[in-house]
């Protein structure tokens, strides 16, 4: 029986932030074993698309002020992280190892993104095993013949750089340089006649027959206020000196009359 092996990954989702080309820069849908059954190309390659996400619509006022539940549950945040980086060196290694373990189980594989400067992008799911040699190698057998022997970079975003060559790179998984589940790589020629945004992706023909069009994107939700549940009367007299009712004590009523 043969293994399964990774043909084209699931799509690219666009949870937080919408750039430019109105394209999800960082999140995908839970990732599933694909099936070699399938006649499907081993990888996706996307036109460049002109699209331009419509701005978020402002939120509304009452969107900024925050809630008895949201300070309640930022100062609960706030402490976890704090005992998470005082308790930090006092994490035995097997503990360590474990959690990176559990990690990795969790996500078995990557999905990678190589955006050229035209916008095209070829995309392709790799075991989260893998070390980015392997991203570079089939990037470079996607590229035509006359442009293979010409040097590249992949980078992430704003200024990391993947070189194979950097020993802080090379022997690290993807899933160790924190590319799992999914990311965006943008790359960059050595020669400078092929970056320029108007260049087209100097792809093999049979990559670019490949070729189809980016799915636009869901429209963004409209913001709804979130819903203020009224907060239960305390029984600590103090706290009536923050409310709105002023109340005099008995001494000073029975002083009055």
């Amino acid at each position: 029986m043969s293994e399964k092996q990774p043909n084209a990954g699931p799509s690219l989702d666009v949870p937080t932030e919408n750039n430019s080309e109105g394209i999800q820069e960082k999140s995908i849908q839970p990732q599933s074993q694909p099936d070699t059954q399938s006649s499907a190309p081993a990888f996706k390659v996307w036109k460049p698309s002109n699209f331009v996400s419509p701005p978020p619509p402002p939120p509304p006022d009452e969107y900024f002020t925050p809630t008895a539940a949201d300070l309640k549950l930022a100062q609960s945040q706030l402490s976890a992280r704090t005992h998470a980086l005082t308790d930090a060196p006092l994490q035995l290694r097997a503990t360590r190892e474990a959690a990176e373990r559990q990690k990795k189980d969790r996500w078995p594989y990557t999905t990678i993104r190589i955006r050229f400067t035209d916008r095209t992008q070829l995309e392709k799911v790799f075991p989260s095993t893998d070390k980015i040699k392997s991203v570079y190698a089939f990037v470079r057998s996607s590229l035509r013949e006359d442009v293979k022997p010409i040097k590249f970079i992949l980078y992430e975003p704003p200024r990391r750089e993947l070189k194979v060559s950097d020993t802080k790179v090379k022997d690290l998984m993807l899933a160790d340089l924190g590319l799992a589940p999914s990311a965006v790589l943008l790359l960059r020629f050595e020669d400078e006649k092929l970056n320029g945004t108007t260049v087209p992706a100097p792809l093999a023909r049979s990559v670019l027959e490949l070729a189809q069009d980016l799915p636009v994107p869901p429209p963004p939700e409209d913001f709804t206020a979130p819903s203020k549940t009224e907060q239960p009367k305390s029984n600590n007299p103090l706290s009536n000196l923050t409310s709105g009712e002023k109340k005099l004590p008995k001494w000073l009523k029975l002083g009055s009359t």
